[in-house]
């Protein structure tokens, strides 16, 4: 689960949710792609371990960009679409 800033309350959430279940899973708050970037391979695949296909990102908003770090088979959680206002707990409950 990769999430950034107000998401990874989320991430950290499913995680729990996840563990009773006996699915193994880590979360990764990413704070920034750039800083993420600026790492070495060493770090970045330790982070972000080449092996593992399976990853969420979480955001709130669009989730353009992330596939650069789910890859092909990631699913990535966010918002593609706008138009829609209300507060944040709001719009969480309903996309």
């Amino acid at each position: 689960l990769i999430a950034t800033g107000s998401e990874a309350h989320i991430a950290l959430e499913a995680y729990e949710r996840l563990k009773t279940e006996n699915i193994k899973a880590r979360v990764v708050n990413m704070a920034s792609w750039e800083l993420f970037e600026e790492q070495s391979e060493e770090y970045k695949n330790k982070v972000l371990p080449r092996d593992i296909k399976a990853r969420v990102s979480v955001e709130a908003g669009s989730t353009h960009g992330w596939h650069k770090y789910i890859g092909l088979d990631g699913i990535a959680i966010g918002i593609d679409h706008f138009g829609a206002s209300a507060p944040g707990e709001i719009l969480l409950e309903k996309f």
